[in-house]
């Protein structure tokens, strides 16, 4: 079976600061990863490499068996991505914001799949007010939804939870939980907090992204 990641070596240097030091790992269809390191780690610059934001400066990257940056076109068809540090527009509503996201990855029946995952993420009473009317769970189950708009086999997920009160931290992972297991899907997941690592859904383990000398 084709692993959905693998990374093989991968270094990154800004200037002179190395911020990925040799990184290697693989994730197989439906496995749960935690990339586990302090804040300054590299984890997000790892989830830019593998969505082609950033190029490596060293290593090989392979998503589906196909190879970073050189096929990113196809790849990008069969993933998404989640980060509590990325915000959609205020002033949309969350359907507008889904409406736009599916656009932009060419959904078929965009209304019919916004209604469903609205629903999914308990956002159905939200949906056709601003967007700046959500709470830090509610957004964060917005970039969910979006990030499961063109049904991706593999999710990115950079510190989801992040500045979460422990109760709506512990609905968000209940909630991607859930969506793995209906949908058979990988999770790569970041996070500086081993509890937080743990928590997610087995199969899983961590792979500790160590601060670059």
């Amino acid at each position: 079976m084709t692993p959905v990641v693998e990374l093989e070596g991968v270094c990154k240097d800004f200037g002179a600061y190395r911020a990925l030091d040799g990184v290697s790992l693989s994730v197989r269809p439906g496995e749960s990863v935690g990339l586990l390191g302090p804040n300054g780690a590299g984890k997000t610059t790892l989830i830019h490499i593998m969505l082609g934001l950033i190029t490596p400066s060293a290593g090989r990257v392979r998503l589906f068996g196909l190879e970073m940056p050189a096929q990113r076109r196809m790849i990008l068809g069969k993933l998404n991505f989640s980060s509590a540090y990325v915000q959609m527009p205020l002033s949309l509503t969350p359907r507008q914001n889904l409406r736009v996201f599916a656009g932009l990855y060419g959904v078929a029946d965009p209304g019919r799949k916004i209604d469903e995952l609205l629903e999914r993420v308990e956002l159905s009473e939200m949906a056709d007010r601003p967007t700046r009317a959500l709470s830090s769970g509610q957004l964060s189950r917005l970039n969910l939804a979006k990030a499961m708009l063109n049904d991706p086999q593999l999710l990115l997920l950079d510190e989801p939870t992040a500045s979460m009160d422990p109760d709506i931290a512990d609905k968000t992972r209940n909630l991607l939980k859930r969506i793995q297991s209906e949908k058979g899907i990988a999770l790569l997941y970041t996070s500086h907090n081993m509890r937080e690592i743990e928590a997610m859904a087995r199969p899983a383990w961590a792979h500790w992204v160590r601060p670059a000398r």
